[in-house]
């Protein structure tokens, strides 16, 4: 098999699929997130939604246009689905989350919702002309000439126009993609300074428990409430 496959029994933990069926699976393309936290379309209509039964038949859905990932039209089954991104088949959206047991999952959401995707900054880079490019953790970018953006804030997008800018900093929710905690939505209540080549770490307020993460692991989602319908684990 080619290289767009991975051995199923190899497949990231992350992904909810049956290990001892078909031995392939398909391999989602490279994309800025790590695998465990990425899914090809192809698996996702086949598996995760069991809307179809083979991969022909998801070429066909595909060439019709009918399938959409954050808003824009996708043809490639090996297309990456990754974490927050919300994908469109016909009239019926999904987003794709994470749970606390380290699982990747599709939340149906309403039509709003489907519009609004959060993006975390990893980077920023000043370009020739004074320009600066803003670089997202699902592998997006934009020009810029807000110089306040900071790494680790999110930009909140409706209909792929800018929102909101939420700060990271305390007194706002922040959603684990990674960790022991992962999948969990907390209450940023400290951001620990970084001690020599240690990560820099947050404590997070998750019901009546206070626990410390790596501040990577976490995208701010929202201040009193989160800026997307997410479920309640």
């Amino acid at each position: 098999m080619g290289k767009n496959h991975i051995k199923r029994i190899n497949a990231p933990k992350s992904w909810p699929v049956h290990r001892k069926t078909v031995k392939w699976i398909t391999k989602p393309m490279p994309g800025s997130l790590p695998l465990n936290r990425t899914i090809s379309i192809n698996t996702i209509l086949k598996e995760l939604l069991n809307k179809l039964e083979t991969s022909k038949e998801v070429k066909v859905i595909l060439n019709k246009g009918l399938v959409k990932v954050d808003g824009k039209i996708r043809k490639n089954i090996d297309y990456p689905v990754s974490v927050l991104d919300v994908i469109t088949i016909k009239d019926e959206s999904f987003r794709l989350l994470i749970n606390t047991k380290g699982k990747l999952f599709l939340h149906p959401i309403k039509k709003d919702d489907a519009a609004i995707k959060p993006r975390k900054i990893i980077g920023k880079k000043l370009l020739k002309g004074n320009k600066l490019q803003i670089n997202f953790l699902d592998g997006t970018n934009l020009l810029s000439k807000e110089k306040k953006l900071t790494v680790a804030d999110t930009i909140v997008y409706a209909d792929s126009k800018e929102k909101e800018i939420l700060k990271f900093e305390k007194g706002y929710l922040a959603y684990l993609l990674e960790g022991k905690q992962v999948g969990k939505l907390g209450l940023v209540k400290e951001i620990i300074p970084q001690q020599g080549t240690q990560p820099t770490k947050i404590a997070l307020q998750f019901g009546k428990d206070v626990f410390e993460t790596r501040k990577s692991y976490a995208v701010i989602v929202g201040k009193t409430k989160p800026v997307i319908d997410m479920p309640n684990e």
